[in-house]
């Protein structure tokens, strides 16, 4: 990846899965990615920041499912008719992500991910893997998720919390 973390081998293809929120366009590594499920609502939890949105049981197992639209301070969307969640695989650990839909799985080559431009400080930087940029006019830019990187410590702890404290409710 140029510049995003290192530099790419030669001819390395890249898989990610591709999404949106609005007409915003993200992607992530097809190996973060566990799963894509259909929308359906979370069990809610008290007591929690307002980017959880709740809880889901996956393969035995209790899930937090964050809300991206809620995390990325974007309005609320008119309708999950068409939303996903996404189970992915963070710290060894499952964590949802709502979405407003899931496009595909694209191949791109490892270079034509880019380092995100200076204006993108602060936490909102830390998020990102890189950008990369439409192959053809009318083309949405391709904004990298780095999904290890979406929760700081502190919030890994009150998703702990939460999922013990459903864990032990349900």
């Amino acid at each position: 990846m140029s510049g995003a973390t290192g530099g790419p081998a030669a001819g390395a293809r890249r898989q990610l899965v591709t999404f949106f929120l609005g007409d915003d366009h993200f992607a992530t590594d097809i190996f973060s990615v566990e799963r894509v499920l259909r929308f359906a609502a979370p069990r809610p939890i008290p007591n929690v920041p307002a980017w959880l949105e709740g809880v889901i049981d996956y393969r035995g197992r209790v899930v937090p499912v964050i809300d991206l639209r809620t995390r990325f301070e974007l309005p609320v969307a008119p309708s999950r008719d068409s939303a996903r969640i996404l189970v992915l695989v963070v710290g060894g650990d499952w964590v949802g992500a709502i979405v407003d839909g899931v496009q595909d799985v694209a191949t791109i080559g490892a270079d034509q991910i880019e380092s995100p431009p200076p204006l993108f400080k602060g936490l909102a930087r830390q998020y990102l893997r890189g950008l990369v940029r439409p192959r053809e006019e009318g083309d949405p830019v391709l904004v990298v998720l780095d999904v290890a990187e979406l929760l700081t410590a502190r919030e890994r702890i009150v998703l702990e919390r939460a999922v013990s404290g459903a864990a032990t409710n349900a």
